[in-house]
């Protein structure tokens, strides 16, 4: 993962420290800092404001675990979180076609989940919506499964 203060200079960039200095009525001295390398010397309390936004929304979901910090974070950039899956011995079977197979056979549930909202009545309720997100999010788990399999070296 990328380091937050890259992240932030990387976006402030964009757009110019100037713009985000005045959007938030702070000096660019502050800014500057936000986009500097943290000393690992430094705890929170001593870095007062000097912490970045990116690492204290981080250290506010770590300290009280709620997910929903997140979720508000991907859906004000009009996203959605999703989370990557465990991956374990149990999880990817040794075969490559057993997994592509697993991969279509989720794919074919979306689809069918979708069909079958459809065509009842040529609307999706929220019902529907539910069912149709839940298909989604278990082909998106399997085929994230089989990717990081893929990335560590499961198939040589």
């Amino acid at each position: 993962m990328k380091e937050s203060h890259k992240v932030l200079k990387e976006a402030i960039d964009k757009v110019g420290i100037k713009q985000v200095s005045t959007q938030f009525n702070i000096s660019t001295a502050l800014i500057y800092k936000w986009c500097e390398n943290p000393s690992p010397a430094v705890s929170y309390k001593e870095a007062s404001g000097t912490v970045n936004p990116l690492d204290r929304i981080k250290t506010i979901y770590d300290i009280t675990q709620d997910i929903n910090i997140i979720n508000w974070v991907c859906q004000a950039a009009d996203g959605y979180f999703v989370e990557n899956p465990k991956v374990s011995r149990s999880d990817t079977d040794a075969k490559v076609m057993v997994n592509m197979q697993s991969i279509i056979k989720e794919f074919s549930e979306t689809l069918a989940t979708i069909s079958e909202s459809y065509n009842d009545d040529k609307k999706i309720s929220l019902n529907e919506a539910e069912a149709i997100r839940k298909e989604w999010e278990d082909l998106k788990r399997v085929a994230e499964s089989f990717v990081r399999a893929c990335e560590s070296g499961k198939f040589k």
